[in-house]
C-alpha cells in the first residue's frame, strides 16, 4: 500500500509474511522537480512489492537513495534497487560502506542476532562501491540533502533533511500510528550507549521542520518538539527502571522492567490497543532495549547488587 502526506511525498509499506510485522517496515519517496529520492529501501524479500510500489506512483528512475543505518531490514534490498536503477547514488555514513560492497559480516551477524527473522528479511546482495557517495550536503538543483549523525540506535545511524521535512530513521525509536495520541517505544541496541542516543535525539529536536517521517513507522506533522521531548523523557524512564531491578537482584528483569514501564511510561499507555500480534512483536524489541540497557550500566560499574 501506497501513502501520500505531501503532493511530493509518498510512504510504502512493506509488510512481512510474520505476525505483528505489518504498519512496521516501511521505505519512503520524496519527489523535487526532476529528482526522485528513496529512504531505506528495506529488505529484499519485500523488493517486488517496493517496484510495484515505485511503478505505481510513476518512478522510472531514482537519483537518490538515502540509508539510516545499515540494520537488515532498512538496507538489505539495496543491491537489487540499484540493479533495476543503476544510475542512482547511495548517501549513507561513510563507515558503513565496505559493508555494503561487502556484506558477508553484515549478513552473518544479521543471521546471528535475528535468526529467522533474518532468514524472512531475505540475503543481501552486494552494492556497486561506485553509486555510493557518503556526502554530508549535497546540492543537486533545486534539491538539498543534509545528513545528520545521529549515533544511538547504531553507530553509524544518520537524519536526512530535505526541505521541510526530517527523515528521522529511528532516532527517537518506534511508533505506531494512532489517532488519539502517541505509542513510543525505545529502539535501542545491544551495545547501547546512553549518552550517544540522548544526545543524538537532542540534536533532531533541534532541527526545525513540519513533519518527521519515521522508518518505523509512519510520520507526524508539526509535533517536532512533543515526540523528541517523549523520546528523551523515555529513555531516562526506561534506564532508571533497568537499573533499579538490578540493583534489587531480580531474576527474569525483562518480564518485571517491562510491566512497570507498561505502568509508569505515559506514551506507552497504547500498548493495550496495538493488535495482538503487534503487541507480541513490541515485547520482543522492547526486550532487547531492556538488554542493552542492562548491559550498559553493568559495563559502568553503575550497578551493585545488595550482597555487594
Amino acid at each position: 500500500m501506497v501513502h501520500q502526506p505531501l503532493p511530493n511525498l509518498y510512504l510504502i509499506d512493506l509488510d512481512q509474511p510474520r505476525p505483528g510485522f505489518h504498519h512496521f517496515i516501511s521505505s519512503w519517496v520524496y519527489k523535487k522537480g526532476d529528482a526522485v529520492v528513496l529512504v531505506d529501501p528495506g529488505p529484499s524479500s519485500s523488493v517486488p512489492v517496493l517496484f510495484d510500489a515505485l511503478a505505481s506512483i510513476g518512478v522510472t528512475r531514482l537519483d537518490y537513495v538515502l540509508i539510516t543505518h545499515i540494520h537488515i531490514d532498512h538496507v538489505g534490498g539495496l543491491g537489487l534497487v540499484l540493479k533495476r536503477y543503476p544510475e542512482a547514488r547511495v548517501l549513507c555514513h561513510s563507515q558503513v560502506v565496505r559493508h555494503l560492497v561487502d556484506p558477508s559480516k553484515l549478513w552473518k551477524g544479521s543471521l546471528e542476532v535475528l535468526g529467522s527473522l533474518a532468514e524472512l528479511y531475505g540475503p543481501i546482495d552486494p552494492v556497486p562501491e561506485a553509486n555510493i557517495a557518503p556526502e554530508y550536503l549535497l546540492t543537486s538543483g533545486d534539491l538539498t540533502i543534509e545528513t545528520i549523525e545521529t549515533p544511538g540506535h547504531a553507530s553509524h545511524h544518520v537524519c536526512f533533511r530535505l526541505d521541510d521535512i526530517l527523515f528521522a530513521g529511528e532516532v527517537a525509536g518506534v511508533i505506531y500510528p494512532f489517532e488519539e495520541g502517541l505509542y513510543l517505544r525505545i529502539a535501542s541496541p545491544s551495545r547501547f550507549v546512553y549518552e550517544h542516543y540522548r544526545t543524538s535525539i537532542q540534536k533532531a529536536a533541534a532541527i526545525d521542520v513540519s513533519h518527521l517521517c519515521f522508518g518505523h513507522y509512519g510520520y507526524l506533522r508539526r509535533e517536532h518538539a512533543r515526540v523528541f521531548t517523549a523520546a528523551q523523557d523515555q529513555i531516562d524512564l526506561w534506564l532508571d527502571i533497568v537499573g533499579r531491578h538490578l540493583l534489587n537482584g531480580n531474576e527474569n528483569l525483562e518480564e518485571f522492567v517491562f510491566d512497570e514501564i507498561l505502568k509508569q511510561d505515559p506514551f506507552m499507555d497504547l500498548f493495550k490497543k496495538l493488535p495482538v500480534d503487534v503487541q507480541e512483536r513490541e515485547r520482543q524489541f522492547a526486550a532487547n532495549s531492556i538488554r542493552g540497557m542492562q548491559g550498559y550500566l553493568k559495563e559502568r560499574g553503575q550497578i551493585f547488587t545488595l550482597d555487594n
